[in-house]
């Protein structure tokens, strides 16, 4: 069986990690055939920050192909993907296409893919938020619904994709067992829906013990456990917008003169707009410390050490939620509804005020069931397409 994955965003990168893991196990289980891994980048990101300090830092091999799409307008970026992936995708002849998250390097695998008529697993399926306006939602949804497997990190995301009319829920949609999965693949039709686990819980616990053994990012930004508060902004609709972007600053500014340290890890996309709108005069604070991106185990740290949490990213959300730090979302809504519903997460939109009074007064959420699996998603991933592979080609 031949998988290619197809990633091209830091986020996804992280996803990647445990997946390939997942392959090499699988790898040394299947003494018969084997299972080849094609690796392809589309270059969404390529600063070094962005892309390539994800694979040196984690151990991911090196993409078997490398697109270098670049940067550029969704609609660029997308049919680009579609344009280079393809010719990629008919030498190589993959038996099935994994996708991750929602970005445009989601989408446009997705599409060279089934325009192949090659089968398509998205992981991270199922996750809404009702706002079509943010161009991942548009991702999400597509990719959704031309998926042959749709591995979804959460009961709720199950729910998501049964309001919208997909008749095969795997398992009524609880966390699957892999051995009640298996007979799914000959009892139900395509697509599949399938709750997994979340695989970017199993990065956290691969290398959580790992960053804290290697970073050394507390002591060179000379931090003290929970003596600041941690930003990070890079949506577009906050990113790309001058009057969003200025009262979320304000709001991280009240926060700094009320004796908070904020440190920031400036996505490029924010820096460079601060720079083309002359916005430098947003870091008036004289708490703030504005470092470049960082690594992911120099995150984790970051994240696990934070006060507060403030920003704008689904996947600092979760890390959060998870390793139970309050979180300030400066957004309107959230795919990750359940860090909300527990209280670890509040959503304030770019209210200044709310910004302030949130990071202010963040406290603690409760317990409950927790949402994200076991760890072993991604070991569901490979397993469960393995025994796909097998019922497909019998």
């Amino acid at each position: 069986m031949k998988i290619a994955n197809v990633v091209g965003a830091r986020p996804q990168f992280i996803k990647l990690a445990p997946v390939l893991n997942a392959i090499e196990k699988k790898h040394e289980e299947n003494k018969g055939e084997k299972i080849i891994d094609v690796l392809i980048h589309t270059g969404q990101h390529y600063d070094y920050e962005m892309s390539q300090v994800f694979f040196d830092e984690l151990g991911l091999k090196a993409p078997d192909y490398h697109l270098g799409v670049g940067s550029g307008s969704h609609g660029y970026q997308t049919g680009e993907i579609i344009k280079r992936l393809e010719d990629v995708l008919l030498k190589e002849k993959p038996d099935i296409v994994i996708v991750y998250g929602d970005t445009n390097s989601t989408l446009g695998g997705a599409l060279a893919s089934v325009k192949l008529n090659i089968p398509v697993a998205h992981i991270e399926a199922g996750l809404r938020i009702y706002n079509r306006r943010m161009p991942e939602e548009i991702n999400r949804l597509i990719t959704d619904h031309i998926s042959e497997i749709l591995f979804c990190p959460t009961k709720g995301s199950v729910n998501n994709l049964i309001r919208e009319g997909f008749e095969f829920i795997v398992n009524r949609g609880e966390l699957v067992s892999l051995d009640s999965a298996f007979n799914y693949f000959s009892t139900l039709k395509a697509p599949y829906v399938i709750n997994i686990g979340d695989v970017m819980y199993d990065s956290l616990c691969m290398y959580l013990d790992l960053a804290e053994k290697k970073s050394n990012i507390m002591e060179r930004l000379n931090l003290e456990p929970k003596g600041y508060m941690l930003a990070t902004i890079h949506r577009a609709e906050n990113s790309d917008n001058a009057n969003s972007l200025v009262n979320i600053f304000n709001g991280l500014n009240m926060i700094s003169k009320n004796g908070h340290k904020i440190v920031i890890p400036l996505h490029p996309r924010t820096r460079k707009k601060i720079s083309s709108l002359s916005l430098d005069f947003i870091f008036n604070g004289n708490n703030f410390i504005v470092i470049e991106p960082v690594s992911y185990l120099d995150m984790l740290i970051l994240e696990k050490n934070a006060k507060v949490i403030l920003t704008d990213s689904g996947g600092v959300q979760k890390e959060a939620f998870i390793l139970k730090i309050p979180c300030v979302t400066m957004r309107e809504e959230t795919e990750w509804v359940e860090t909300v519903q527990s209280g670890w997460n509040a959503l304030v939109g770019c209210d200044s005020n709310q910004i302030f009074i949130m990071a202010i007064e963040a406290k603690e959420g409760t317990q409950g069931t927790f949402p994200f699996g076991d760890g072993k998603a991604s070991e569901r991933v490979i397993k469960l397409i393995d025994k796909w592979y097998g019922r497909t080609n019998i």
